[in-house]
């Protein structure tokens, strides 16, 4: 007998499990924090420039990166044809309203507080490949079109996976995005065929999504992170900096499914064996992490070559340090041995333990990607009121965004938990005929 229960809501269930409103205090919450993280900025920028915007690059990697994961992890649902996620997939297809914000503020990166972040706009690079690859006009354009491609893909992708469901309950969200939701359905045909043919495309765009967001956040690894120390170079890096954004994206996306069960009275729709399966592919996740960042220190410590035993050498001695062994311990030690047990995991109070220290902890390895590449063998640890405060600015904008995202739009696929041709998608048709392909599309 299968250890997880298959449960068949009707639509009538789905629906009534997210017509609850958002409480204006939380959307008020927000709007607080994003107030208060601009404030912070400006008041930085007034005292300490170069702080101010190193404090906003932090913020930036951190939220950005784990939105951009969290779409990545969706569209992985659709590469594997994933059931298991149907009924809390759309609480993680939210991050994507992040990033169009993210650009915004990414070009103001680029083009207002580049000074103050980025070496190689008054510092040589040290060796003549390095020149050319630094050169301002270049790097401000391939980061601009890496993310641009990302976005665009990301947006894309979650479109059409909106659309299914707008299509069949246009009325469900907020009375602001009824027009959107409008133009949304134009075109949309019958529940079989518009299912089969977003099946389909979604197949194209999520292989897609996954090769732009493997080279598209390498490079912004290595122009945004890496390169803020001139000196170093690691091909693993990009690996290492997009799978920390992965772990980051599937412990807010725990978190998340964890609230949303309990706002909308979800249990019915939301059973353990979802968590059983969030907390162990945190776990995983965590594990892979770890992995590849012992895997680069222990290269580095083996070569033993100067170009690159410098960068941990700086984040292993003070200042940094505390924070170095602090953020170990919380992304890798604390969820790998806390999540072990099938017990951990299933218990909601340890299950969002773990994961709020390993989030907390990732929001210290970017701050060590940026810091102490530019204050180098600091006296002091610049960390305080101007860090915190524009993360919680970030927090508050980021809040805003998904909220927004998840008023609009229903808040749950309830075309493919529901429709009676849901499983159809296992077996892909040609959506043009509708009769079933060959092989394996």
């Amino acid at each position: 007998m299968s250890l997880h229960q298959v449960h068949v809501p009707t639509r009538d269930d789905v629906v009534r499990a997210y017509t609850k409103p958002v409480p204006k205090a939380l959307t008020l919450t927000c709007v607080a924090l994003a107030a208060i993280g601009a404030l912070a900025f400006i008041v930085a920028l007034l005292a300490d420039p170069d702080r101010a915007w190193r404090a906003y690059h932090v913020s930036w990697l951190f939220f950005t990166s784990l939105s951009s994961a969290g779409v990545m992890f969706v569209a992985v649902q659709r590469i594997t044809t994933a059931r298991w996620s149907r009924a809390i997939i759309r609480f993680e297809e939210g991050f994507v309203a992040f990033l169009p914000l993210a650009f915004v503020l990414l070009v103001l990166t680029v083009f207002l507080g580049k000074n103050h972040i980025f070496p190689w706009t008054h510092e040589t690079p040290p060796v003549s490949e390095k020149v050319l690859w630094y050169n301002g006009s270049f790097v401000t354009l391939r980061v601009l079109l890496a993310f641009t491609g990302i976005t665009a893909l990301s947006l894309w992708y979650i479109y059409t996976s909106v659309r299914l469901d707008v299509g069949l309950l246009p009325e469900a969200g907020a009375r602001w995005a009824a027009g959107l939701r409008a133009r949304m359905r134009n075109g949309f045909r019958d529940e079989r065929r518009e299912l089969h043919s977003t099946h389909s495309l979604q197949g194209k765009l999520a292989v897609a999504l996954a090769l732009m967001f493997g080279y598209g956040w390498t490079i912004l690894a290595f122009d945004l992170s890496m390169g803020l120390s001139l000196h170093f170079q690691s091909t693993l890096y990009g690996w290492w900096f997009f799978m920390g954004a992965w772990l980051c994206a599937l412990t807010l996306f725990t978190l998340l499914v964890m609230a949303w069960r309990r706002f909308l009275g979800a249990e019915a729709l939301i059973g353990e064996n979802i968590f059983h399966d969030l907390g162990k592919l945190c776990f995983a996740f965590t594990a892979f992490w770890g992995y590849l960042t012992f895997s680069q220190f222990l290269i580095i410590w083996y070569a033993n070559v100067g170009e690159e035993t410098h960068w941990p050498r700086l984040r292993l001695i003070e200042p940094w340090v505390h924070f170095s062994v602090s953020a170990v311990m919380m992304v890798f030690f604390a969820p790998f041995f806390g999540l072990l047990s099938r017990a951990a995991k299933v218990f909601k109070p340890t299950l969002a333990l773990f994961t709020i220290i390993s989030l907390a902890g990732m929001f210290l390895v970017r701050y060590l990607e940026v810091y102490p590449s530019l204050y180098g063998e600091a006296t002091s640890n610049p960390f305080g009121v101007y860090e915190i405060a524009i993360m919680l600015g970030y927090a508050g904008a980021w809040g805003l965004c998904y909220l927004a995202f998840m008023n609009a739009f229903p808040r749950m696929r309830v075309t493919l938990m529901t429709s009676p041709y849901r499983d159809e998608v296992q077996v892909p048709v040609n959506a043009k005929t509708m009769e079933p392909l060959p092989a394996h599309e």
